[in-house]
């Protein structure tokens, strides 16, 4: 269960994204609009994966750099669920060993990254659920939340160009539509200079 001051801390992210639609924001004005809550990527992250807000970020679209994010929509879409029961997140923690699978650090011990907080593990997607990763606990690990800040829609093995091209040939027409439309999206500079050729 979430405590009210992340509660809040969601909330007025929300309400600054809304009230600025269209505009490319910085992450260091969206810390002070959330509070300066150390933990406000994770209640962004939140808003997209929980809340169904399309927050766009340099994983979606080229023009946007590392820390910067973008709404153009106020209407969310249809969210992931959360499907991870507490049977499943207690195994995964034990099998971890109550130990960040990305940096070591150990619940309830100073972080060795930033020794004045408390280490926090999370339950983290190895593949995220964006990219058609499942909540089965072989796809789970303990993740502490300083590396979950910075671990969303990362997956450790990145496909080669090759692979995702078969991957992409194998997908159905309509499957393949959606792709160039948003690779179209995502690099419409490139797109443009393309279809000048």
């Amino acid at each position: 269960m979430k405590s009210e001051h992340s509660k809040g801390a969601r909330a007025k992210l929300r309400a600054y994204f809304l009230a600025n639609i269209g505009r490319v924001m910085e992450s260091n004005e969206l810390r002070r609009a959330s509070g300066n809550i150390s933990e406000w990527a994770r209640r962004v992250r939140e808003l997209r994966t929980e809340e169904g807000y399309q927050i766009l970020t340099h994983n979606d679209r080229s023009n946007l750099k590392p820390g910067q994010y973008l709404l153009l929509n106020p209407k969310p879409v249809a969210a992931f669920e959360r499907g991870i029961s507490k049977e499943t997140r207690a195994y995964v923690l034990d099998r971890n060993g109550f130990t960040c699978q990305m940096c070591g650090a150990v619940a309830g011990e100073p972080h060795p990254y930033d020794p004045a907080r408390k280490t926090r593990l999370h339950i983290g997607h190895i593949i995220d659920k964006s990219m058609g990763g499942s909540d089965e606990p072989s796809n789970l690990r303990a993740i502490c939340s300083v590396c979950n800040e910075g671990a969303q829609n990362l997956t450790l093995d990145r496909p080669s160009l090759q692979k995702l091209l078969v991957q992409v040939r194998r997908a159905t027409g309509a499957d393949q539509v959606e792709v160039l439309k948003w690779l179209i999206r995502k690099f419409p500079k490139q797109t443009a200079e393309i279809l000048e050729k």
